[in-house]
């Protein structure tokens, strides 16, 4: 796999501005599959299973009898990257597991936090109290509010994958990893 096929920090980051409420997993799937990286529907799921990536949180179409759909944080997408970068340097799924593990569910919490409270103030701000203009300049600045909140989210899990895997030292022979002192 070439490290150039794989997601950028600047393409991270415009995905997730692009779609700050979350993705579908099909939407998921298509974004690496589209840079020639394997990802399958199985593959996906069989992440979700071993606690790699955060369940997907059931969203209701608008409209009566629309049904509902899964919807995956944003930062999904990073993690799968992360996930395809230490797969290339040879590390093994119950190393990525391990370490992944150590600090996700406070991370998970935290996103699930931010969607519950912005999905209580949408709700306000959608109250007959408040004109056209006033919602309109709140809904603004809720906006700015959860891009603010996806950047946090962003450098947690940055700082997540640092204090994890320190370096992401590349493997040599034996399972050692090469780091500089």
């Amino acid at each position: 796999m070439s490290r150039q096929k794989l997601l950028s920090e600047p393409d991270l980051i415009r995905i997730e501005k692009a779609h700050p409420d979350g993705l579908t997993s099909a939407q998921i799937i298509h974004i690496f599959q589209s840079r020639s990286l394997r990802l399958s529907e199985a593959t996906f799921r069989k992440y979700v299973q071993l606690g790699l990536l955060p369940r997907s949180k059931r969203v209701g179409a608008k409209g009566k009898h629309r049904g509902s759909r899964g919807i995956y944080p944003c930062a999904t997408v990073r993690r799968i990257n992360s996930i395809k970068k230490l797969m290339a340097s040879s590390y093994t799924i119950e190393e990525i597991q391990r370490s992944f593990n150590n600090f996700k569910a406070q991370i998970d919490a935290v996103e699930e936090g931010l969607e519950k409270l912005f999905s209580g103030f949408e709700r306000e701000i959608s109250q007959p109290r408040f004109d056209l203009g006033t919602r309109q300049s709140m809904g603004r600045k809720l906006e700015q509010a959860k891009e603010t909140a996806n950047g946090l989210v962003r450098q947690i899990v940055e700082v997540e994958s640092r204090v994890s895997w320190p370096e992401k030292a590349p493997r040599v022979a034996g399972g050692d990893t090469l780091t500089d002192f």
